[in-house]
């Protein structure tokens, strides 16, 4: 699925406060920590069965509301930290959206089996010959 920043920008509030650790007096003057909030359950971007995997895959980032929680404060720019958390969420999607294509189950090829089967009988016969000779 092709997931891109301005259908989620429709859907997506941002929530912006003061950031904490280094920066100086920057930290106390500017609100450079920014929260992403989506709601996964009004979604419109997404359909019923994508929404049910998004919110098992996504578990542990969404709140009782339905609300996908994306909290960035490395960079001591707010713009910069909206685009780390939309890149975040976009990442986060498209891991959780990924369905692997299912395994499909082989047999061993008839070349392997006898390979294995002649390495057995070596093996085996290797075996015999260590034993003590009796007369």
């Amino acid at each position: 699925m092709d997931i891109s920043q301005e259908k989620l920008l429709k859907e997506i509030s941002f929530k912006t406060s003061r950031s904490g650790g280094k920066g100086g007096q920057n930290v106390n003057k500017v609100s450079s920590k920014v929260e992403l909030n989506l709601n996964i359950k009004k979604s419109v971007l997404f359909s019923e069965p994508q929404k049910q995997r998004l919110i098992l895959k996504l578990v542990n980032r969404i709140n009782a509301e339905g609300i996908l929680q994306i909290i960035t404060e490395e960079e001591r720019s707010q713009h910069q930290n909206k685009q780390r958390s939309l890149k975040k969420l976009i990442l986060l999607i498209k891991t959780a959206l990924f369905q692997p294509k299912p395994r499909k189950a082989s047999k061993p090829k008839k070349a392997a089996v006898e390979k294995r089967l002649k390495s057995k009988q070596l093996n085996s016969i290797k075996k015999i010959n260590r034993g003590s000779i009796e007369f």
